[in-house]
């Protein structure tokens, strides 16, 4: 069974004397337990999808299924993280963590349970009584994650969830969702304006056309999770497959200086 899948789908976003037209005809489908990369020009309706994934928007044409059902609200086991945490600052690291299943009905022993298991998934653990003004922005998107973790969601979406963070710390996290997505094995969708974060955490990169958005291309990376593959030949080879691509759609200049180093040959 397909885990997510957008039929023939369009949304058109009605503005005060002007609609917008975000996504155009788009039709794709994600296997379960597939990590799947979504890239494209700004605007070009990336978090639209997102959105409209988790139940948020409804189309304006063709429908959105999760597992099978049609999507018209919103689910239980879907997570969505967004670039901002979603972090309420009167509330604890433990307590944010466990907002999703304190929303949920589930009882607070339960919930003291999947809290600490997932804040020590994510390498959080000891600042469990902090509060998110407390924390870097790595942390404080540790914490996002382990809000996720701890709904035991089948289904993530992340909407540019690193883009903020500096090279170092993202890299850092990039590993943290890596190693997430191959112990759980949830179906994952993830918006990024990053190439190389793209290949890198994408078994598939999905790149869509400048606005309306339309499915340009589908990009297979059957590497991506092996051991070693961000300093590969074959990682920076996606790399470039994927930026040739993307100025084709006017999303990068073709004679901008690469993301990542070119490899020397020897």
């Amino acid at each position: 069974m397909v885990s997510l899948a957008f039929h023939n789908v369009s949304l058109t976003y009605e503005g005060s004397g002007r609609a917008v037209r975000a996504l155009d005809a788009l039709t794709l489908e994600v296997m379960p337990g597939e990590p799947v990369a979504v890239i494209g020009p700004s605007g070009c309706g990336k978090s639209t999808m997102l959105l409209l994934a988790a139940g948020l928007l409804t189309p304006s044409e063709g429908h959105v299924e999760v597992g099978g059902a049609q999507v018209v609200g919103v689910r239980r086991a879907t997570a969505l993280i967004l670039q901002d945490y979603g972090l309420l600052p009167w509330k604890t690291v433990a307590d944010n963590a466990g907002l999703g299943l304190e929303l949920r009905g589930v009882s607070r022993d339960e919930r003291r349970t999947l809290v600490a298991e997932a804040l020590e998934r994510v390498g959080i653990a000891d600042f469990a009584r902090a509060y998110p003004g407390e924390l870097s922005g790595g942390m404080r998107q540790r914490l996002a994650l382990a809000r996720a973790v701890a709904l035991d969601a089948d289904l993530l979406l992340m909407d540019e969830p690193l883009s903020a963070l500096d090279a170092l710390t993202r890299e850092d996290l990039q590993d943290v969702l890596l190693g997430l997505w191959q112990r759980r094995g949830h179906t994952a969708v993830l918006v990024t304006h990053s190439i190389e974060e793209a290949v890198y955490l994408g078994r598939r990169i999905v790149v869509l056309s400048p606005r309306p958005g339309r499915l340009s291309a589908v990009v297979d990376n059957p590497a991506m999770g092996t051991a070693g593959y961000r300093s590969s030949p074959a990682f920076y080879e996606r790399c470039a497959q994927l930026r040739g691509l993307l100025a084709g759609e006017g999303a990068v200049h073709p004679g901008t200086a690469p993301e990542i180093p070119v490899r020397a040959e020897s």
